[in-house]
């Protein structure tokens, strides 16, 4: 069986946690590709429980899935081993994840520098977690990183711990003013986790490509979004990995052959949670209505989503560079009680109109929407779950982002719980 990659369409925020959750049960292998405890799912659970999962892929929650944290992911162990307790303190079987031994791990001096570096930067600052996954990644590309490997020859760990210490020690006090990191009371710490998790680490690629070959479905759970990649976001407010499709591959050893279909989750209005350029953005009652309704607070951060409505330019450029084959349009349930319901389908940059994403930042920056109004609808949606159920304005405004975005919406969330959606196309056929 093919591989499948589930992508945030947007911003991040967008409820790949239910995509994933409604395909978990029928798919062995969910494997989470990149970033890091930086972002969130909330997964609801058919007997009305509610998860919030930062690090562990979605799978966690479905019995005989085998949710896989992938090489291409930074792991903060504290936080691995707290979250498997919290799920198992629930009744939650964690005994089949499975860690990848060439995930990088965030270190103490990660957490201490990216706090420190955010403050620093002032008005100019990212908005970041402050969980240490940028410099983390950071030390991947420079070659000066700690591997989960690591975690089974405390010896290398202590090495490589030395050696990246003698830098990171010199900036965090001669530069920041902070305390120096302790090589020995790291190795001891970072040690109690080695103990804790050396039974879970493997070679995922070679697991996951055993799996390809017995015929099995395998699922790659991405973070963030695609405006959110390192490379094709709106850089520099972006993470520090490849949420998009091209990183899938490269995160969990997949080879780009073995994908036959990309899933990207598009929410039926837009949010935002940190700095950076946001075209449909609303200041105004609108969008405390779709912050309200929708509940957009982070799962990780807590912090307010910034909300906006629909932008189709958007989800036409991460139709184009994912190679989206389907949609799964969430939270269309919140645009219920609107009379008219707006579409980003157009930005005007200092009087041009553009149909596709502008090329620099500066056009980015200056871009304004220009808007499509639709009819809105009235009607409670989540009891539907036949595309013919739906208000005739519902699936007018359906089937006008299908058109703009690029490919077709094979699935629709009409609710938060894991069965309030309408089912237009099997994703797995």
């Amino acid at each position: 069986m093919p591989a499948v990659v589930l992508i945030g369409a947007q911003w991040g925020d967008e409820g790949k946690g239910k995509a994933t959750d409604l395909l978990g049960g029928r798919v062995p292998y969910v494997v989470r590709y990149q970033g890091g405890n930086n972002a969130g799912h909330t997964v609801i659970t058919p007997d009305g429980e509610r998860y919030a999962l930062h690090l562990i892929p979605s799978g966690i929650l479905t019995p005989g899935c085998t949710p896989v944290i992938g090489n291409g992911v930074v792991v903060d162990p504290q936080v691995l081993i707290g979250e498997l307790a919290g799920l198992e303190e629930r009744g939650v079987d964690t005994s089949r994840l499975v860690l990848s031994a060439d995930a990088h791990l965030i270190m103490p001096h990660h957490r201490a520098l990216d706090r420190v570096t955010e403050r620093f930067l002032g008005k100019r600052k990212i908005g970041t977690t402050g969980r240490g996954i940028g410099p983390a990644y950071g030390d991947k590309v420079a070659r000066t990183g700690i591997r989960v490997a690591d975690l089974l020859d405390l010896s290398i760990l202590r090495q490589k711990l030395e050696g990246t210490l003698v830098e990171k020690n010199q900036v965090l006090v001669k530069v920041y003013n902070r305390k120096a990191i302790d090589v020995d009371e790291v190795v001891e710490e970072y040690a109690g986790y080695a103990e804790q998790l050396k039974g879970r680490i493997a070679d995922t690629r070679l697991l996951l490509g055993t799996a390809l070959d017995a015929g099995e479905w395998v699922l790659l759970e991405g973070s963030q979004g695609t405006l959110l990649d390192v490379d094709h976001g709106t850089y520099p407010f972006v993470t520090s990995s490849n949420p998009t499709a091209g990183g899938a591959a490269t995160g969990s050893g997949i080879g780009p052959t073995r994908i036959s279909r990309v899933v990207g989750i598009l929410k039926a209005y837009t949010t935002r949670v940190g700095s950076g350029p946001f075209p449909t953005e609303l200041f105004d009652a609108s969008g405390e209505y779709l912050r309200k309704q929708g509940g957009e607070v982070g799962v990780t951060t807590g912090r307010d989503r910034r909300c906006g409505w629909f932008d189709a330019v958007v989800a036409r450029y991460a139709s184009r560079v994912n190679g989206i084959t389907d949609f799964f349009l969430t939270k269309l349930d919140v645009l219920s009680g609107l009379e008219t319901v707006p579409i980003c389908v157009a930005y005007d940059v200092d009087g041009v109109r553009h149909d596709e994403m502008p090329m620099t930042q500066t056009d980015f920056h200056h871009a304004k929407p220009v808007y499509e109004e639709m009819p809105g609808w009235f009607e409670d949606i989540r009891h539907c779950r036949g595309f013919d159920e739906l208000p005739a304005a519902a699936q007018a405004y359906v089937r006008r982002l299908e058109e703009l975005s690029g490919a077709r919406i094979s699935v629709i969330g009409v609710g938060p719980g894991r069965d309030e959606n309408v089912v237009v196309h099997d994703l797995l056929r």
